[in-house]
This record gives C-alpha cells, sequence and structure tokens, in this order.
C-alpha cells in the first residue's frame, strides 16, 4: 500500500469547496442541480437547481448566509465551511479523510499516541468509537442483506 500523505485541497473559493463535496460526499457519482435541490429540500433546506448550478459554474461567488445554510444541509457539514477563509475547511477535510480510509480498511481501529496525562478528549473518543460502530454496523447489515439475497440466511430448507 502507498503510504503517501494525503494532502489537503486548496479550497478558497465557494465554487471549489463544492465541487470538493460533490466529489467527497457522492464518489463516482453525476450529480445533477435538480437532484441536490431535492436533497436539500429533503432536508429542511431550499436552494434552487439553478442556483446551485450557477455556484458550480463560479458565476455565484457570494451567496447569503441561507444559502451557505443549504450547502450544509445538502452535504451533511457545517455551513461555515463555505464562507470564506473558515477554521471549518480543515476540519472537514480531515474527516471526509478519515471517513474514506475507514471506508476503505486503512484504518480499522484507534490508538492514541502522544498523549498527555490526560489522555484523548472524551466527547473526542466517544464521537470516533460511535463512527466505527456504526461503520461495523452498516457493514454487517450489508453483509446479512446480502446472504439473504444469494439464499443463505440462516435458516434450514424444508427439503433438508
Amino acid at each position: 500500500m502507498d503510504n503517501v500523505e494525503e494532502h489537503t485541497p486548496d479550497l478558497t473559493t465557494l465554487r471549489q469547496k463544492v465541487e470538493y463535496m460533490v466529489e467527497k460526499t457522492f464518489p463516482g457519482e453525476k450529480v445533477s442541480g435538480r437532484v441536490f435541490a431535492d436533497l436539500v429540500k429533503e432536508r429542511g433546506g431550499s436552494l434552487s437547481h439553478s442556483y446551485f448550478s450557477n455556484i458550480l459554474a463560479g458565476k455565484v461567488t457570494n451567496p447569503s448566509e441561507e444559502i451557505l445554510k443549504a450547502l450544509g444541509l445538502g452535504f451533511g457539514v457545517d455551513w461555515r465551511f463555505f464562507k470564506d477563509e473558515s477554521d471549518v475547511v480543515d476540519d472537514v477535510v480531515a474527516g471526509l479523510q478519515f471517513l474514506a480510509k475507514r471506508r476503505t480498511g486503512e484504518i480499522s481501529g484507534l490508538a492514541g499516541r502522544g498523549l498527555d496525562d490526560g489522555g484523548l478528549d472524551p466527547e473526542l473518543l466517544q464521537y470516533v468509537l460511535s463512527l466505527l460502530e456504526d461503520n461495523k454496523e452498516n457493514k454487517d447489515s450489508r453483509e446479512s442483506r446480502d446472504s439473504k439475497k444469494d439464499g443463505k440466511d440462516g435458516r434450514a430448507s424444508k427439503d433438508a
């Protein structure tokens, strides 16, 4: 496995941030403005598909706070990520990189290194452990569903 450290991309413009979030939130998928607008609506926000398309085209550079909040809802991140020079950008990027590595199996557990006598912050530890547990539950659920599709649901057949 290549041990090249993933770098933080240059995310200075709204367009760069939205393109990055589309790539990381919907990997390998082509997401239309209409699909994204519907997703925002499902999550309680409001964003027109044409406005979203204009953001991706670089035509919108200074949207209202309401639009930023709608983007946050659609991508499931803190809306301040989309503000200019936001401190939240690095946190969101690091979180997405962590989740991607967890999904691909590059991270399978958690070990604290370089911690002081107080150890890892309890809230951070609980959050990371909940992510790991959610991932395990999702994996178990997928495996169970796949085995049922294949007729391997663990029940004895009547013909036996």
